[in-house]
């Protein structure tokens, strides 16, 4: 079953200090001025914060589920997965990792149990 943005919805909130923003037609999640989680408008692609350098092992890993940014942000700590190849439990783990990348280290410790 697709992931929604309705499920990120639903965890993205209650991660601290996140606000989420209707830009351009487009759902986002950040913190402050950061964007962490973004969908495309017609929301089948997610992107989310992962770092440049696991990026490729990521994607190569599993091309049907993860694909590269545009061109024009991979200069970003950034990468997308396709909506319907993700499963709920896929997307939490993405979403608080991208958040946690975000975010001071203390809020990940609190909520999550764990120092990035």
């Amino acid at each position: 079953m697709a992931v929604t943005v309705a499920d990120v919805r639903a965890l993205a909130l209650t991660l601290p200090r996140t606000t989420e923003h209707l830009i351009h037609g487009r759902v986002k999640f950040r913190v402050g001025q950061i964007v962490y989680v973004a969908f495309s408008r017609e929301e089948d692609v997610m992107g989310f914060a992962f770092p440049k350098e696991m990026r490729d092992g990521l994607v190569g890993g599993d091309p049907s589920k993860f694909l590269l940014p545009g061109a024009s942000d991979l200069r970003f700590k950034w990468v997308c997965a396709r909506t319907a190849a993700l499963d709920v439990a896929e997307m939490e783990e993405l979403v608080c990792d991208a958040w946690a990348m975000v975010v001071p280290k203390f809020l990940v410790r609190e909520r999550l149990g764990f120092e990035p």
